[in-house]
């Protein structure tokens, strides 16, 4: 769902913070190389996703959900000193491609990538979270929120992207084969009424949910 058009769109990013040389590269060569390209982060959402961080100064990012690594870069611009992100990937083909990028930028020293099934890796984590970025299957958004609540520090920021998937969640008759919508929904009903977050739901790009642990 485009719910602006490309030529405010366009207006939009020619008139937020220019993404650096390397995300540039890196963009590039996802539309290049690697099937749906259109999951990268970009830079719009990148930017948004940068200066919330540069906000928190957080000292541990857990990002769900690396693909290409676009966006774990742009959460490492605002981590401390003596910081740390954490990211999990199951698509073992990307790694490479993830590494050669992080390897090139400032912040190689605090990207820590895992490669396997989130939901076996976030509990094995011992340590809590500032700042959390989900952006991975649908169908299992519920599970991870319930994993990483716990590990979230009180007033710690969750960004979730995907949660309008181009209008869908808007359909009240869905087939049970849907499940990434299901998930979507069932995950938007969840937050919305859990009292331990404050949640806000922004229409950037395919939906963006923010919650805050009260």
């Amino acid at each position: 769902m485009d719910f602006i058009n490309d030529n405010i769109m366009k207006y939009a990013e020619d008139h937020s913070q220019e993404e650096s040389k390397l995300l540039k590269e890196l963009q590039k060569e996802t539309h290049q190389k690697v099937l749906k390209p259109r999951m990268i982060s970009g830079h719009l959402q990148g930017r948004f996703l940068s200066l919330i961080s540069q906000l928190i100064q957080p000292e541990k990012i857990l990002e769900v959900g690396t693909f290409t690594g676009y966006a774990t870069l742009c959460l490492a611009e605002g981590l401390k000193k003596n910081g740390a992100i954490h990211t999990i990937e199951i698509n073992e083909e990307l790694l490479d491609f993830q590494r050669k990028y992080f390897d090139k930028s400032d912040f190689k020293k605090q990207i820590f990538g895992h490669h396997g099934d989130a939901k076996k890796i976030i509990p094995e984590l011992d340590f809590n979270f500032d700042l959390v970025f989900i952006d991975a299957d649908k169908s299992n958004y519920c599970i991870y929120f319930d994993l990483i609540l716990p590990k979230l520090v009180k007033g710690g920021i969750i960004i979730v992207d995907n949660v309008l998937w181009s209008g869908k969640v808007l359909h009240s008759n869905l087939p049970d084969k849907d499940s990434e919508t299901l998930g979507l929904k069932n995950f938007n009903d969840k937050v919305n009424a859990d009292k331990a977050v404050e949640t806000l739901l922004l229409p950037i790009r395919d939906g963006l949910m923010i919650c805050r642990k009260i």
